[in-house]
């Protein structure tokens, strides 16, 4: 999960997974940077994918999914253009599932997804949930916790 956010000197993009930065700061230095394709998915607004700049074998990075439009929406070519933001846990909790149309997939219940969206807005506009299926509490609501640039973080 990312998103965009204005800063007084310049506009950085964020990035909420630690363990994808260390991937971003890869690309920046040996891939000629990062691209940032958005979806046009109806099904999944504002869902945004990153990509290095080139492949390993120098040449370059096509659209990565059919989901996603047929340009980048942004280059990232420093570590100075991107931050990002450790995840905080703000609730954990159960939701119903039931069997998908088909029989091979299980779908979480129109009441969950609604408590879903309910607990997202509680949360804040920058959070978002993901599952935690290895748990009864299978439904994890995160916000961005503290913000770090990218250039400050640790290589690890």
């Amino acid at each position: 999960m990312s998103g965009r956010r204005t800063d007084m000197t310049v506009e950085r993009y964020r990035v909420v997974r630690p363990e994808c930065a260390e991937k971003v700061r890869s690309w920046i230095a040996e891939r000629g940077g990062a691209l940032v394709w958005a979806s046009v998915d109806l099904s999944e607004p504002g869902k945004e994918i990153l990509t290095p700049l080139k492949s390993a074998d120098g040449s370059p990075c096509g659209k990565p999914h059919w989901k996603m439009g047929n340009n980048p929406v942004r280059r990232l070519a420093a570590l100075s253009e991107v931050e990002v933001a450790v995840p905080l846990e703000v609730k954990r909790f159960h939701v119903g599932v039931r069997m998908g149309a088909q029989g091979l997939s299980l779908k979480v219940t129109d009441g969950g997804t609604r408590r879903i969206r309910r607990e997202c807005e509680k949360a804040g506009e920058d959070s978002w949930h993901e599952f935690d299926y290895g748990s009864y509490e299978n439904a994890v609501i995160y916000k961005p916790g503290k913000v770090i640039p990218l250039e400050e973080l640790p290589v690890t």
